[in-house]
């Protein structure tokens, strides 16, 4: 793990950068966005940056979720439901906490289709 903090900075802004290109009824994962940042092994740090980046313009944290298309980071956004709430205003389908459909939602960074 990174200690300095100018480098969880940089980290934590390489990451924003990859979460403000994920299209609009799409999603990604923590691992996904490590993996296109070259830290196949960060996904946590990854999850660390997307707490810190509530409040942040154009930062859409709701397109990030867990490898299996659970909302894992919802407890972080204000409101129980919003992190859902969010997602389905965008055409995307959950229930009890999953993604409907995962697979067609998904959207791969290091691919970016």
């Amino acid at each position: 793990m990174v200690s300095n903090s100018s480098n969880n900075d940089n980290f934590f802004e390489r990451v924003y950068e990859i979460v403000r290109q994920i299209p609009e009824g799409k999603v990604t994962s923590y691992g996904a966005i490590a993996k296109a940042l070259g830290a196949a092994r960060s996904a946590r740090m990854v999850g660390w940056a997307m707490n810190a980046s509530h409040g942040l313009e154009g930062v859409p944290a709701h397109r990030v979720v867990n490898r299996n298309g659970l909302l894992s980071g919802k407890h972080h956004f204000q409101g129980t439901n919003l992190m859902q709430q969010l997602l389905e205003n965008e055409g995307i389908q959950v229930v009890n906490n999953q993604i409907v459909d995962f697979e067609n939602h998904f959207w791969n960074p290091v691919q970016k289709g």
